[in-house]
């Protein structure tokens, strides 16, 4: 069993939480014992401290929304390891010759929460009326596609009232009580627990996002990121991907 990882830091600007994690293992049994900077899609935050303890040394998550890292990795930004929350997010980092041999090493689907008391009394998406606060991830990220391709095979014409960069900033909204519904990863909704009441979304595991994740070409320590990458896909860390409501790729 793992000790729960020791959170040094956090500073957010602009969507992006920046957070500095201490791994509980020995270093001296750890193969990253220069420390990387893992550039993680906002979905991805919730394993933030048991990927640092199952790496055992101290990792820095820079966490924001897919598209913004890969804007940021072509804007020349440190980085070692890149998860996306889609495999179209990763491939234009491939494309823009950021990142290496990305692997598929997860798959999340969407589920729409309503705050705890639910006040719009909200319990289908057939209930996104008019008179709802919606907020939906933008078209731009990967939860943001998803919704778009749910709405469509659900036939729903729903005008969300905000469109969010991080589906963070969307389930924040929603347990804030800003809005009546969101619809963000079932990862989410999970972490979120009794602040949030969970409706399924009809068609959801049709459209599951792939989780990606890969090497990028400037780090310093290819064959550190690398050795990260590999465990991220290991059915080692299956049950971690599991237990926070991803689908692993390894059983």
């Amino acid at each position: 069993m793992f000790r729960p990882a020791r959170l040094v830091a956090v500073i957010a600007a602009c969507g992006v939480v920046v957070t500095s994690v201490v791994g509980c293992a020995s270093p001296t049994s750890s193969p990253y014992d220069e420390g990387l900077t893992v550039l993680g899609a906002s979905s991805t935050r919730v394993i933030n401290e048991v990927v640092a303890d199952y790496a055992g040394t101290d990792l820095e998550f820079v966490n924001a929304g897919s598209s913004t890292l890969v804007q940021q990795l072509a804007d020349g930004a440190d980085g070692d390891v890149l998860i996306t929350a889609d495999r179209e997010s990763m491939q234009r980092a491939h494309n823009d010759g950021t990142v290496t041999s990305p692997q598929v090493v997860a798959s999340n689907t969407l589920v729409m929460v309503v705050p705890a008391h639910n006040p719009a009394n909200i319990t289908s998406v057939t209930d996104l009326n008019d008179d709802a606060t919606v907020v939906f991830c933008d078209p731009q990220v990967p939860c943001g596609a998803a919704t778009e391709d749910l709405l469509a095979a659900n036939e729903l014409n729903v005008t969300a009232d905000s469109l969010e960069h991080a589906v963070a900033d969307v389930l924040g909204k929603v347990i804030s009580g800003e809005a009546d519904a969101g619809w963000v990863y079932r990862t989410d909704a999970l972490a979120a627990g009794e602040q949030v009441s969970t409706v399924e979304i009809p068609h959801a595991d049709d459209f599951p996002n792939e989780v990606m994740a890969a090497v990028t070409t400037a780090t310093d320590a290819p064959a550190e990121a690398e050795s990260l990458v590999q465990l991220l896909v290991s059915p080692e860390f299956a049950q971690v991907w599991q237990r926070f409501g991803f689908t692993p790729v390894a059983t």
